[in-house]
């Protein structure tokens, strides 16, 4: 029997992570630095990327980083064929972690629902669940030839996938929570579920379902969210590590379809 340590290596593996500037990203890729993996860092700003990778990489020989527009079709094909190239024809994670948010500043988004827009709300389907569908397609074509280690796609989701907004927070604030990210994160969820026996045995996938993030909300966002989540404050970026590693390592080997929930309780009660 492997030990803990043995079973969490990520020695010879390759990660790609989507939305790899970002804060989320960065720390996934800190995790799977740490165990031992080559990491490919794919977000669709070149300054963002080359800016990381400068501050916080520039001394290694495992991150890569790749400029991608994921509402581009011709653009994700040609990322993963550059994914192939970097690696070497190796593939062993996945990470579906780039999207539309809350706090983008898009045309139709957040503003009140008889104000949002069809065409953002495409746009958004088109970056949050369908560019994952084609990322997932095209990674899983190199991941099943794989013979060595984890194989594993982890899709990041969302407490408002599962749960309806509580509009009372976000009173005051440039925030606001979308229909179309909420219906996106949803049907990654349902994604997850459906892909795993569809790719199994060869690939594991699984869901992280977040709650929020603290960034620097507004004071009066914080005071409401905290006061309605059991442990009394937001995620940070740390809480994110070990969900990071489980998930992406042959630590969690028998677990395929699941979705983990981050979020400090919210909707559990």
């Amino acid at each position: 029997m492997r030990t803990i340590a043995q079973l969490q290596d990520l020695q010879e593996c390759w990660a790609l992570i989507t939305g790899g500037s970002g804060h989320v990203g960065k720390a996934a890729a800190d995790t799977l630095l740490e165990l031992g993996a080559n990491v490919i860092l794919l977000d669709r700003s070149k300054k963002s990327l080359h800016e990381l990778h400068q501050k916080t990489y520039s001394n290694s020989t495992k991150v890569h980083t790749l400029v991608c527009d994921l509402a581009d079709k011709q653009a994700i094909i040609g990322a993963m064929e550059s994914v192939a190239t970097i690696s070497g024809g190796k593939l062993n994670i996945l990470i579906n972690n780039a999207a539309f948010v809350g706090t983008d500043q898009l045309t139709g988004w957040c503003v009140p629902f008889e104000k949002q827009s069809i065409d953002t709300f495409n746009d958004c389907l088109n970056v949050n669940l369908s560019a994952p569908f084609l990322l997932s397609q095209l990674a899983y074509e190199l991941m099943k030839k794989q013979h060595y280690g984890s194989r594993s796609i982890i899709n990041i989701s969302s407490i408002y996938g599962v749960v309806g907004p509580q509009m009372d927070l976000y009173e005051g604030t440039d925030m606001g929570n979308p229909a179309a990210y909420a219906a996106s994160k949803a049907g990654l969820m349902q994604l997850t579920r459906w892909m795993a026996p569809s790719v199994a045995p060869h690939v594991r996938v699984n869901n992280i379902v977040l709650g929020g993030i603290e960034r620097g909300q507004p004071e009066s966002f914080l005071e409401k969210y905290n006061a309605k989540v059991p442990l009394a404050r937001m995620a940070t970026e740390e809480d994110i590590k070990g969900a990071i590693a489980y998930l992406s390592s042959e630590l969690s080997n028998y677990v395929t379809g699941q979705s983990l929930f981050l979020d400090g309780g919210w909707t559990a009660v």
